[in-house]
């Protein structure tokens, strides 16, 4: 019967937020516009702050609620695989195309309830891989990059292949930013210009 719950975190992580938001208060598909990533950055960038806190709030939870699910129901599945799966869901959204975010924000949520301190490490070292880079991707995939080395180095972990596979699931959700990049066209946090891509509310 576990398998249940592994599709209920999927479904979870389905709910694509951003694109609601942007139906809902702005009569866009967000799809369409700024980087065209569902995702709370993109929400930033094309419907502003308020309307980004929202997203991010409500993708962190998607993580989170699933990898609650174990203590909730007193599974016996490491409740990082359940998150994971949220996040599985939150990038290829059922209920969207299967056209969804780049997995940040749910990542989050999940590490938060499965490893505090992971998540603490992993979230500290994206916040200042965008300070010094001003890259929000390169910050995005150093997320994996620090997964991978705490399970490499902190004793007692056996999450090296999961972490593994997840650094290139990153960089292959990542891989149009790192194609603009490469060809100088990745837009950097402090880029004058993207306030061009900001949509008002209607009504």
């Amino acid at each position: 019967m576990e398998w249940i719950f592994f599709v209920s975190a999927y479904l979870l992580g389905s709910i694509p937020t951003a694109l609601l938001v942007g139906k809902l208060y702005f009569q866009i598909d967000i799809r369409n516009h700024g980087s065209h990533n569902p995702g709370a950055t993109n929400t930033l960038r094309v419907l502003g702050k308020k309307a980004a806190i929202g997203v991010l709030l409500i993708d962190v939870g998607k993580g989170a609620l699933a990898a609650s699910l174990p203590l909730l129901f007193e599974l016996n599945v490491e409740p990082l695989y359940l998150g994971l799966v949220a996040v599985i869901g939150h990038c290829f959204p059922v209920f969207a195309g299967f056209r969804g975010g780049k997995a940040i924000a749910t990542t989050a949520g999940a590490l938060l309830i499965a490893n505090p301190w992971v998540f603490l490490f992993t979230y500290l070292t994206f916040l200042f891989v965008i300070y010094l880079t001003k890259y929000v991707f390169l910050g995005s995939i150093s997320v994996g990059v620090a997964l991978l080395i705490y399970s490499l180095f902190i004793p007692g972990s056996q999450d090296e292949l999961i972490f593994s596979l997840f650094l290139f699931f990153l960089i292959f959700l990542h891989r149009t930013n790192i194609r603009n990049f490469l060809n100088g066209e990745e837009p950097k946090v402090n880029d004058k210009n993207l306030k061009n891509d900001r949509v008002p509310p209607k009504g």
